[in-house]
């Protein structure tokens, strides 16, 4: 879907900023501007200034900054479609849009509307019950004695379902009302006039999405009765799947306490809460998912999960780990926190105290830990049988992991506990998956191996000049070392000491170059260019770090990014065809021309493929921004050694910078 720019600037000049912001944050106003203490990190002086004149928030701390579009991406999660959306409905605008056919439209606005419809009967269905929980004494002396206060239940919005089949028919006089069953409130039966409150008797705690809006309940009984808990089923609002308990509320802690503690369970949520751990949410009787993970890294860069010692606790574990890996880039954390069997975090707290969960949690198992472990089970590995089974078992959980330094050191980790080098291991892995290809397309003969360097022979006789440093860009991550006569190989190239190697560890080596006309090679921003010009969805996908990376690029590449970046906040994802016919006006139209119909133009594969290219090509690019930023940190400290700031940056720096950088000491490169 494509909004128009026009529109987007009609609705920035409607909305305040400072209104927009301060429903979330609490401003005062200081000379010009608004200052509060900064939603994105933790500060106990305010330096988040919001301008009213300029319409722009900026965190003299952080450096995030933006419109109100973009705080409502950052702070609540939203996409930007869903923002814009959100902002056009407090100001009564209808959002445009430009490439959808008549039929699409008039379907998304009846979706719309059916969404505003049960939002607003989940809504008064919550406000029933929270009305008769205070009706109830024996329902608020159980959340007394579960240690639930009046505040902490009034902030998650608690209730309680009262026995009986149709309490909800004093709530909602047309009880056949279709809706209601719709939003899983009623179960009718095989007869259609057989009608039923789904939650009766429970202790009932509304699911709210990122911007508050109720979507569904969970109900959990008062004794132990089965089942404990009842989840509202999948609607048009609800995809277990995709949310997660608690989370609505838990934002301002993930970024004051910098982590999220993933639980199993509402009251785990409600209880760590009342016990000092705001930043707890709960996946809704389901296994983690793939999305669960990539919502939590909308609001923080860590993730603590936290489940039973016992053999279920284990299996949900490892289905969280198998959700997490595709996420493990290198400046994230991941940690698995396993409590004895005969507690919860509750049951724990309560017997040891706040101090002793917060350092089980601070020792949580690290992935790269849990990943050997997981993969270690029925290995033994005093045998090598044992050995090899776990590299059998390892290979999997480690394919899913992102390409990156961290992937390295993993690899590493596990060539010492199977206790073969490195590259042997790379190798042996790499070997498995082309049997595995073959086996699978039904292929016969064994796939060509590119080992050597390509002979002269076979080579253009322009190859070396062509592909050489000093005459053109080299093709993106690598370069040719060789002479004139042709021998030589490729070699990895991010940079100096960016130790880059091949999909599974080592260097790989390109293939002998077909005849014909000489190709301009390829550069690494070249090629990301062209990502994110054929597949704009990936912005949503990027942090302010890479981001950061991608504008700060020399130009053309550099300027190209930062229209992009703006054309995306303004418009949200566009295809190729819309950004063609907007940037052939601007400056940058001759180079994003030149890139996209060029031989390399439109890259091919799987989406999911071509973003994990784009993270590939990511890595080294942010590597080197990050050390000129620790240059000039560098410089600024001694130029004024009393600078403490900037000596405790560079040292930031240069640690974020390592870790990046860091490979196995074994890898033999």
């Amino acid at each position: 879907m494509s909004i128009p720019q026009s529109f987007i600037q009609e609705l920035l000049a409607r909305i305040d900023v400072v209104d927009v912001v301060g429903r979330y944050v609490p401003l005062k106003k200081g000379g010009a501007n608004f200052m509060g203490l900064c939603p994105f990190h933790g500060e106990k002086s305010p330096s988040f200034s919001v301008s009213p004149t300029k319409q722009f928030y900026h965190c003299f701390g952080c450096g995030k900054n933006g419109n109100a579009i973009r705080f409502l991406m950052e702070h609540t999660g939203m996409g930007f479609i869903e923002a814009v959306n959100d902002l056009a409905g407090q100001v009564g605008m209808v959002v445009p849009q430009e490439d959808i056919s008549p039929q699409e439209r008039e379907r998304q606005a009846a979706a719309k509307v059916k969404q505003a419809t049960l939002n607003d009967v989940l809504e008064r269905a919550g406000n029933a019950y929270r009305s008769q929980l205070k009706e109830h004494a024996h329902a608020v002396q159980y959340l007394k004695q579960r240690g639930v206060s009046g505040s902490i239940s009034s902030k998650y919005g608690l209730g309680y379902a009262p026995p009986g089949w149709r309490n909800l028919a004093s709530v909602f006089p047309e009880y056949d009302d279709p809706q209601l069953q719709e939003s899983g409130l009623v179960i009718v039966g095989e007869d259609e006039d057989k009608r039923y409150d789904r939650f009766r008797d429970r202790i009932m705690f509304p699911i709210r999405d990122v911007k508050g809006m109720c979507i569904g309940f969970g109900g959990r009984v008062l004794g132990d009765e089965k089942p404990k808990y009842l989840n509202s089923p999948e609607t048009p609002l609800f995809h277990k799947g995709r949310e997660l308990y608690g989370l609505f509320e838990a934002r301002d802690a993930l970024r004051s306490m910098g982590y999220v503690l993933v639980t199993e369970g509402y009251m785990d949520v409600v209880a760590l809460a009342q016990l000092g751990f705001p930043n707890a949410v709960a996946t809704l009787g389901t296994a983690c998912t793939n999305d669960h993970v990539q919502k939590l890294f909308r609001f923080t860069e860590s993730v603590v999960f936290s489940f039973d010692g016992d053999s279920a606790g284990r299996r949900a574990a490892h289905k969280a780990l198998e959700a997490a890996l595709p996420h493990a880039t290198d400046t994230r954390s991941i940690k698995f926190l396993f409590l004895p069997s005969e507690h919860d975090p509750d049951s724990f707290i309560r017997e040891h105290g706040s101090d002793a969960f917060a350092r089980h949690v601070a020792n949580a198992l690290p992935l790269n830990d849990f990943l050997i472990e997981s993969a270690s089970v029925e290995c033994d590995l005093g045998q090598a049988q044992g050995r090899a089974k776990l590299s059998s078992q390892a290979r999997p959980l480690w394919n899913l992991l992102p390409d990156g330094a961290f992937k390295r050191l993993v690899l590493g980790e596990l060539a010492d506990k199977i206790q073969i080098d490195t590259r042997e291991l790379s190798e042996l892995w790499t070997q498995a998956e082309a049997q595995e290809k073959r086996y699978q397309r039904g292929a016969s003969k064994p796939a060509p191996s590119y080992d050597a360097a390509p002979p002269a022979s076979s080579m253009p006789p322009d190859w070396v000049s062509e592909y050489a440093p000093s005459n053109h860009s080299a093709p993106y991550g690598e370069r040719w070392q060789g002479n004139s006569s042709g021998r030589g190989e490729w070699k990895s190239d991010w940079k100096s000491d960016w130790k880059g190697k091949g999909k599974f560890g080592r260097k790989e080596q390109r293939p002998p170059m077909p005849g014909g006309p000489r190709v301009a090679p390829s550069t690494a921003p070249d090629q990301a260019t062209r990502l994110l010009l054929s597949q704009m969805a990936f912005m949503e996908r990027l942090d302010n770090d890479d981001l950061d990376t991608l504008v700060h690029q020399p130009a053309p590449h550099g300027p190209l990014f930062a229209w992009i970046e703006s054309q995306f906040q303004e418009n949200g994802p566009q295809a190729w065809a819309v950004l063609k016919e907007r940037i052939a006006s601007t400056e940058h139209a001759h180079f994003a021309l030149q890139l996209m119909n060029g031989p390399h133009g439109h890259p091919e594969g799987e989406k999911e493929e071509q973003f994990q290219e784009l993270r590939n090509i990511l890595g080294p690019m942010m590597a080197e921004r990050i050390g000129t930023l620790a240059t000039e940190a560098l410089k600024t400290y001694m130029a004024n050694p009393s600078d403490t700031a900037a000596k405790v940056r560079y040292q930031s720096l240069i640690e974020r910078r390592n870790r990046l950088l860091a490979a196995p000491t074994s890898s033999g490169n």
